[in-house]
């Protein structure tokens, strides 16, 4: 007697359409691919053997992963070590810095769907981590900068409420104002950076003689030593105004605290054929080459011993390199050819005028 296959509604279905059911689609049906194959995590899958046998689309452009050449090992898959030494351990979640890639990933391991298999996931953290150590650093440096003035006032105040000498009280209300202004002048530096960094401070844009704006910047800030100014007799250039002489005062104002008593700086302008660059030179000590980038970072100070009324309280040059940028420019630093630092501001020709 003919035994008939009890109809199930996928057989039901088939049928009414001429068609067999066939095997499922393991690739559609695979979990990992329909669910993470566009996810915007790195994921792979492993299996018992450490072995990579899936990735999805962020994996495979994270590690520049050819997925034809799954499964693999996870060192041969993404060329980092220290992702092996990870999933070998049994450590279930841990942040990882990638020796090949540079970059800092927070890896979480959860069990597959299948007995052995594993999925790695990888978040880039290196961006939040480095945030939040400006972030630390920057608190901390404000703090460091706040409480010298805000000690001496008090001191001075103590000092004042002893009745002193007419004298004294002179000198001590002197030491008061000298106190708060440098207090102040800190606050309207970060107002100032922090409207920079919100979009807020706009530019007002209009055509002026470069050489002459130079020369105003260095008798107003009445640097008492020799400036030599070369470049150009007349060069107008279409900027504003107002941000690009606060840039270049903050550059000569620094060279000037970072040279000897008396000794030359030098202004250089030259008109490229895209850019037009003004380039600063002191003759101080110099600056090694791994704080180049950092001294443009608020608060930063190469030298921490130095005291403030010589070195400032490390505000000028991140205030200057986010004026240049507003105006579409850039600015750094490297060691001159003849000892001391050159500091140098970079605008587009584009914005240049005819003279």
């Amino acid at each position: 007697m003919r035994r008939h296959r009890p109809y199930t509604p996928a057989v039901i279905w088939d049928r009414r359409r001429g068609q067999e059911p066939g095997p499922p689609d393991r690739e559609q049906r695979d979990p990992f691919t329909e669910v993470l194959h566009g996810a915007p995590i790195v994921a792979m899958l492993l299996d018992a053997d450490n072995r990579v046998i899936r990735a999805n689309a962020a994996a495979r452009e994270f590690f520049s992963l050819d997925a034809s050449r799954l499964p693999a090992s996870i060192v041969e898959a993404t060329l980092e070590s220290r992702l092996f030494q990870l999933v070998s351990s049994g450590t279930s979640s841990e942040e990882v810095q990638l020796v090949h890639r540079r970059r800092l990933v927070a890896a979480t391991i959860v069990a597959g769907r299948r007995d052995g298999e594993r999925i790695l996931f990888l978040q880039d953290v290196s961006e939040v981590r480095r945030l939040a150590t400006v972030r630390q650093e920057f608190v901390s440096n404000l703090v460091h900068e706040l409480k010298t003035p805000i000690t001496s006032l008090r001191l001075t105040a103590e000092s004042l409420a002893g009745d002193p000498p007419l004298a004294d009280r002179r000198r001590f209300a002197e030491r008061i104002v000298r106190e708060a202004d440098l207090i102040s002048k800190i606050i309207d530096n970060l107002r100032q950076l922090g409207e920079i960094e919100a979009g807020a401070a706009a530019t007002d844009v209009s055509a002026f003689d470069l050489v002459e704006l130079v020369r105003e910047t260095v008798g107003r800030l009445g640097l008492q030593r020799p400036v030599n100014i070369g470049g150009p007799p007349a060069l107008r250039i279409a900027a504003d105004r107002a941000k690009l002489a606060q840039a270049l005062g903050n550059v000569l104002d620094n060279a000037a605290k970072f040279s000897p008593a008396g000794s030359e700086i030098d202004v250089e302008i030259r008109d490229g054929s895209q850019e037009l660059v003004i380039g600063v030179r002191d003759r101080g000590p110099g600056i090694s080459p791994e704080h180049w980038s950092r001294v443009f970072e608020r608060f930063y100070k190469v030298d921490g011993a130095r005291p403030r009324e010589a070195g400032g309280f490390g505000l000028g040059l991140a205030i200057t390199k986010h004026l240049v940028q507003l105006m579409g420019g850039r600015i750094w630093t490297e060691a001159a050819r003849d000892g001391g630092q050159v500091f140098s501001i970079a605008l587009p020709r584009e914005l240049l005028t005819a003279p």
